[in-house]
């Protein structure tokens, strides 16, 4: 069965998820996780992207990102991965696919999931078992979000701003999110839209959405979504 083609439409975030081929790792050294994080940068700045929660695990990355132009994420996918790729074969003296195919991704209903996605990103080490606390993890954008460390890749979201009236206050607000961990059933919801290339939202959210796009969102039967009047569009994606 064909892979479905990836969602993405302007200013709506986005949830990626990149593995190394087979599971393989892709980092091997703290320079090779700096390059990365450096071209990541270089590449988002150039496509348009907004770059919101990132983790560099051994073996793959997840990226949370918002761009008003639906070919940016690709567009500045495509540019890292052939940097990155051409700068671990020439260090490692390897040659051949680093990543497993194409990345995976989905657009995200902000108001309800963003934060939650956020936190699923950024505790990604602790449920790996290779910290206790996500302050622990030096390859992620916990410590930007929650304790306010430089970091200028981290581009805050709306909603986020939205936590507290000021830095402070918004940090404080962030990281009385992580004192519990996310729920089973949260954990799994977003690993199926991910690796599916669904929508992450209400049924609603996922309506919406076919309505723009002429095909389903989200899980469920097959084939084009019945014709329902046109949402406002001021109020799409609430």
């Amino acid at each position: 069965m064909p892979r479905r083609t990836r969602i993405t439409l302007p200013g709506i975030p986005l949830h990626l998820i990149q593995r190394g081929n087979n599971r393989q790792a892709c980092f091997y050294t703290d320079e090779d996780y700096a390059h990365y994080l450096d071209w990541l940068a270089e590449y988002a700045s150039k496509a348009g992207c907004r770059i919101h929660a990132y983790v560099l695990m051994t073996n793959h990355v997840h990226l949370l990102i918002s761009s008003e132009r639906s070919a940016a994420p690709g567009e500045m996918m495509k540019a890292l991965g052939q940097r990155y790729v051409q700068y671990v074969n020439r260090v490692y003296r390897r040659s051949g696919t680093l990543w497993e195919g194409r990345y995976r991704s989905c657009p995200i209903q902000a108001e309800a999931y963003l934060l939650i996605c956020q936190r699923y990103i950024e505790l990604n080490p602790v449920r790996a078992g290779m910290v206790e606390h996500p302050a622990d993890y030096r390859w992620s954008s916990y410590r930007a979000n929650a304790q306010g460390e430089g970091n200028t890749l981290v581009q805050a979201h709306e909603l986020y701003l939205a936590l507290g009236l000021d830095t402070a206050a918004r940090e404080a607000a962030y990281r009385e999110l992580f004192r519990y961990a996310l729920e089973p059933a949260m954990i799994d919801e977003i690993r199926r839209a991910t690796n599916g290339n669904f929508a992450l939202g209400s049924e609603r959210f996922g309506e919406q959405i076919a309505l723009v796009l002429g095909r389903r969102a989200m899980p469920g039967k097959s084939g084009r979504p019945r014709k329902q009047a046109e949402p406002e569009t001021d109020k799409l994606f609430v």
